[in-house]
């Protein structure tokens, strides 16, 4: 299981193919499925334009949340392996924000791992959206509806 926050812009095909390929070394075929979801990041909200963003997060609560979402998931879906990275920082329209990914024996268990993870991430863990738009700056006080 590989769960950290970056401050730095990362390509999440290629983190999953090198998470991929480091557990094929520990363990070939021990997986049948793998189920990815990539959060980008929007140029609008809230009917406006949006520039830019800043994430921020209070290091020690959001990495004890992420690891016991993890961990549960491991769990209640009979995981194998997760693998989730979140940025923070200014991060620009489409920008990957984050990246769940999840495996499994049978792509059931990870396509369902994978879409609970990503709705716990975005309605439990604290983080805090500050959004630069054409006419200033706003917090978000609401995350998307699914």
């Amino acid at each position: 299981m590989k769960i950290e926050i970056r401050p730095s812009a990362y390509d999440p095909w290629q983190e999953v193919a090198d998470f991929q390929a480091a557990a094929n070394k520990l363990s070939p075929g021990s997986y049948g499925a793998c189920a990815v979801f990539v959060g980008t990041m929007r140029d609008f909200n809230e009917g406006d334009e949006v520039r830019s963003m800043v994430l921020e997060h209070y290091p020690e609560m959001t990495v004890g949340q992420l690891q016991e979402l993890a961990h549960n998931a491991m769990v209640s879906h009979g995981l194998i392996d997760i693998l989730i990275l979140h940025r923070v920082g200014e991060i620009h329209p489409n920008d990957p924000i984050v990246l769940v990914a999840a495996w499994s024996a049978h792509r059931s268990e990870a396509f369902n791992a994978c879409r609970e993870m990503m709705e716990i991430l975005k309605s439990k863990a604290t983080f805090w959206k500050k959004e630069k738009l054409v006419s200033g700056e706003r917090w978000v006080g609401k995350n998307t509806p699914a």
